[in-house]
């Protein structure tokens, strides 16, 4: 028999909901606020929350000193051009070990989440050369294939996950049929996992808008997407809080609406076993 709720129990739920989102949030509004500000009420003490002189100095500095655009067409190259790949690659793998699976399965999954374990400074000088000799530094195509590789265990993972919740009785239905393995994969499996394909494809693309750690040591500028963007605002000559305030803002602005009209179909994805 289901608990009932009281109301005193929904608003000390509601409001603790709200608490914890806005601790979560702060850092972000508080980014966002310093990028209006001047570089001294940027670091002033005590800091004022709203009542300052607002300004867009600080945006019209970042866009003439830096190209937004370059650097943002970039990140949704690079971002967008390895999560399609990992997922044309991961598809099929999941596939296979959710609905043909072999004794080394559980051994081959495990291995690949344990790539993830190995700090990527561990591998950056022998990356680096490879890079060097087959001129793929400061390239999009460098760093479309080193974040697919880097992201690809876990777009596998998630999707394996998902398709192990999906019934093997439909797929031995469309098999009946007369369904090949390529239009059964096509027609069948990839529309009922549509939710999981959404989720996997949106947090494959966040990781790879925000990796820092490559972007930053194989790239300089033809090929550099928003994190070597706000890299820069940090120099021997001292951090400009509120340049570099008003660069993250910039940076993250794309993903935060992408987030916003996605997050149903995030949410659906996350909660109908993807994650799980």
């Amino acid at each position: 028999m289901a608990q009932r709720v009281t109301t005193q129990r929904k608003i000390v739920n509601t409001a603790a909901a709200w608490l914890v989102g806005f601790l979560i949030f702060f850092p972000i509004l508080w980014m966002a606020l310093a990028s209006f500000k001047t570089e001294l009420e940027a670091f002033a003490i005590p800091p004022s929350f709203l009542f300052f002189d607002w300004t867009i100095e600080n945006y019209v500095t970042v866009q003439e000193r830096s190209d937004y655009l370059h650097h943002a067409m970039n990140s949704i190259v690079i971002a967008g051009g390895s999560t399609l790949i990992a997922l044309a690659i991961a598809i099929p793998a999941a596939w296979s070990m959710a609905f043909a699976p072999s004794h080394r399965t559980k051994d081959i999954l495990l291995w690949m989440l344990s790539t993830k374990m190995m700090p990527s400074v561990g591998v950056l000088v022998p990356i680096y050369l490879i890079f060097r000799d087959f001129g793929l530094l400061d390239s999009r195509s460098g760093l479309i294939f080193i974040l697919c590789l880097g992201n690809l265990p876990i777009v596998i993972w998630m999707l394996f996950t998902y398709f192990k919740e999906i019934p093997k009785d439909i797929l031995e239905a469309a098999r009946m049929d007369g369904a090949t393995t390529l239009k059964e994969l096509v027609y069948v499996l990839t529309p009922m996992a549509i939710p999981g394909l959404a989720s996997t494809l949106l947090l494959n693309f966040i990781l790879a808008w925000n990796e820092a750690f490559w972007t930053l040591n194989l790239t300089t500028s033809e090929a550099a997407p928003l994190t070597t963007f706000i890299a820069s605002y940090s120099s021997p000559e001292g951090l400009f809080w509120a340049k570099l305030s008003a660069a993250s803002t910039l940076a993250i602005a794309p993903i935060l609406v992408l987030g916003w009209f996605s997050q149903k179909q995030l949410v659906r994805g996350l909660t109908f076993g993807a994650v799980k």
